[in-house]
């Protein structure tokens, strides 16, 4: 691709160009929480998002639920961004948005639906002002769980301007209108797409959205060997699982 081309190309088409430069990392122990922690307060203070505390840590009670992931995306070797992606299932319904939004998911919930719902995605400033692909890489994460986990639904909770985003990119739809989320000053909406019906098109325009099935159990089985408390193994057949995305 020439310099011209790479100038005009969009964010979301470049991302590809950087996957072998991004490093998924499950974080798991204190330690390793403790650094997204400080990242989450520093990426909401820049925006606007949060009031200043002394800790300089977010955290909440989703972060350590048997339901949770958290997942830190590393750009050479270096914290660029990260995501909490929590699973609703009949087994563990309560996800962060379920509990916000529970009049838009309890139906969803008592139909036993399994839900993906990404919350804490948070950025580097400096970083993020440099690589605006990183969006993208880290959202991925978000359709690498909706394929691990067979979900019915991918969600989002956004503010109001980024709907547009998520629309246009992953075909979410707004279920609600803006309300406020526990910690933070800037209301969010409620977004949702049915990724069964949605996959293959959006895989078909962003290719690199796709991942192995291996991609995916190296990704979300835990270090401490806590059994999945979703799904098992034996239950995924391959061809179904071996869709999964990278934004």
């Amino acid at each position: 691709m020439s310099s011209a081309q790479q100038t005009i190309a969009k964010p979301a088409d470049r991302g590809i160009e950087l996957l072998d430069r991004i490093d998924y990392r499950l974080m798991e122990t204190r330690a390793e929480r403790d650094v997204i922690y400080r990242l989450r307060y520093r990426a909401y203070l820049k925006e606007g998002a949060i009031e200043p505390n002394p800790d300089h840590k977010i955290t909440d009670r989703f972060d350590d639920m048997p339901n949770s992931w958290v997942f830190g995306v590393y750009l050479d070797g270096v914290l660029a961004s990260s995501i909490r992606l929590s699973i609703s299932s009949p087994e563990y319904p309560l996800c962060p948005s379920v509990d916000v939004f529970q009049d838009y998911l309890q139906q969803e919930v008592d139909q036993g639906k399994v839900m993906v719902d990404p919350t804490r995605f948070v950025a580097d400033p400096e970083i993020a002002g440099r690589f605006p692909e990183l969006p993208y890489l880290t959202l991925r994460l978000c359709f690498v769980a909706c394929s691990f986990f067979h979900a019915d639904l991918g969600l989002a909770t956004v503010r109001a301007e980024h709907r547009t985003f998520y629309t246009r990119l992953f075909n979410h739809q707004p279920l609600s209108p803006p309300r406020l989320y526990p910690g933070l000053i800037k209301p969010i909406c409620l977004m949702a797409v049915d990724f069964p019906a949605s996959r293959e098109k959006v895989f078909a325009r962003y290719p690199y959205l796709r991942s192995s099935y291996f991609e995916r159990r190296m990704l979300f089985e835990r270090r401490n060997g806590t059994p999945m408390p979703v799904l098992t193994g034996s239950a995924l057949p391959f061809a179904r699982a071996s869709i999964a995305p990278k934004l």
